[in-house]
């Protein structure tokens, strides 16, 4: 377990010494995370040891979420002050977030099991 841990934080390192030496715009962690990625698809699979941490990580993932908490309740005045451009903000993508997720699984759907929709059958037969 400790070498898996390591594994996932050599990773996180690296996209984070990346990102601050590129200066790309994208956090470190998500660099790290498609680096591990592509490791994981070059090597073919995913050892026994890191899968169990990575959901040993996982089932604790609701931790993370405290200091994000922490934040919110640190900076509320200003938020407070400014709730009606975050509530249009967090609306606004969430729908679009719904909207772009509906028409992708459409798009894989359509051309995952080859039959067309009614109304492309329509279509056909006028």
């Amino acid at each position: 377990m400790l070498g898996a841990l390591t594994v996932l934080l050599v990773f996180q390192l690296i996209g984070e010494v990346l990102v601050q030496f590129a200066g790309l715009p994208i956090p470190g962690p998500v660099i790290g995370l498609l680096l591990l990625f592509l490791c994981l698809c070059v090597r073919g699979g995913l050892a026994v040891p890191l899968r169990d941490t990575a959901n040993g990580v996982l089932q604790h993932l609701s931790l993370l979420f405290v200091p994000a908490g922490v934040g919110v309740m640190v900076h509320f005045p200003r938020i407070s002050g400014e709730w009606l451009p975050i509530l249009a903000a967090v609306l606004v993508s969430t729908a679009l977030s719904i909207a772009v997720t509906a028409l992708v699984m459409r798009v894989l759907m359509h051309g995952r099991d080859g039959s067309d929709t009614a109304a492309d059958q329509r279509e056909g037969d006028a």
